[in-house]
């Protein structure tokens, strides 16, 4: 049986969209990448653990290369916000991350009437790597929120059951806003953006070129990193803590707000069409921080 799109790691989405024109070669590329994906998707320590590690809140190495201590849980709903699919156990984070979701479910709520934020993916207890669907999400200061809103948490449970996603912003071919995309998405990331310790937002190129046109050289776009999916949902990392000095904190983010030459590249043949460097060999892993296997051990 196929595997449905949404079903599909992050990455591996828009390679497949008809859109591109693959031939049998380049379709048997990445029939091999998938399956080496689907091979590092198996199960790790760290989703097997279901406690937090005690101890001083710290967020310890990278984002894809890291673990947490000290993590707090979100919970299943809370002023403006709801928590989704908690099944997975991926409702953990510093706690950094959860004041800034609890900051922002609260803002946006005061100007949309009550309107909730769609919580999905944080981190695991201890963070590190997960079984499936992300690379990332290793050291608590990452989080998926929905870009749309919610009117109750028993609306979003049931409108969001695994399998079940809610509606891409971006038309599917053409790479711009549809229907669904409007003022609620616009307050959304913005009030994200604007949140003093995010470091980057991820979001499809086609949003962050709608948002180039409707909000001109705001400063904040510059946090906007465009990648491919990430059409019905944003990710959002936050910087490291001071309090964590065994954090890795990502290059920063080039001056600018990003609208120019570097979004452009996102549309043109040679962003659209899959990389013909790939070697098919599974990219060796790197050794996670010393102090990780202390945090898995606790």
């Amino acid at each position: 049986m196929s595997l449905p799109t949404n079903a599909w790691p992050h990455r591996l989405r828009p390679l497949f969209r008809p859109h591109l024109g693959l031939g049998l070669a380049a379709l048997a590329g990445l029939l091999t990448l998938l399956a080496v994906t689907t091979a590092v998707a198996a199960e790790t320590p760290w989703s097997r653990v279901e406690t937090v590690a005690q101890g001083r809140p710290e967020a310890i190495g990278g984002p894809s290369n890291g673990c947490l201590r000290g993590a707090e849980a979100l919970p299943a709903s809370g002023e403006g916000f709801v928590s989704i699919r908690r099944h997975r156990g991926r409702y953990y984070g510093h706690p950094r991350t959860l004041a800034m979701v609890r900051t922002l479910a609260a803002e946006v709520a005061g100007e949309t009437g009550g309107r909730l934020i769609m919580v999905g993916d944080l981190a695991q207890p201890r963070g590190g790597r997960m079984n499936s669907l992300h690379v990332s999400h290793q050291n608590g200061l990452d989080v998926d929120l929905w870009l749309t809103l919610a009117d109750s948490p028993q609306q979003a449970w049931r409108d969001t059951a695994e399998g079940k996603n809610p509606p891409r912003m971006i038309e599917r071919h053409r790479l711009q806003p549809n229907h669904h995309w409007g003022a609620e998405q616009r307050l959304l990331i913005r009030r994200a953006a604007q949140h003093p310790d995010v470091d980057r937002i991820l979001v499809n190129p086609g949003i962050k070129r709608a948002l180039c046109r409707s909000e001109g050289e705001a400063p904040w776009l510059r946090k906007l990193r465009p990648w491919w999916g990430h059409d019905a949902h944003m990710h959002v990392r936050l910087t490291c803590p001071s309090d964590s000095p065994e954090c890795e904190q990502q290059a920063p983010i080039a001056p600018g707000s990003g609208c120019g030459a570097e979004l452009a590249w996102w549309f043109s043949e040679e962003a659209r069409s899959p990389s013909r460097g790939a070697s098919g060999q599974p990219r060796q892993r790197p050794q996670p921080p010393a102090a990780c296997s202390q945090v898995l051990g606790l």
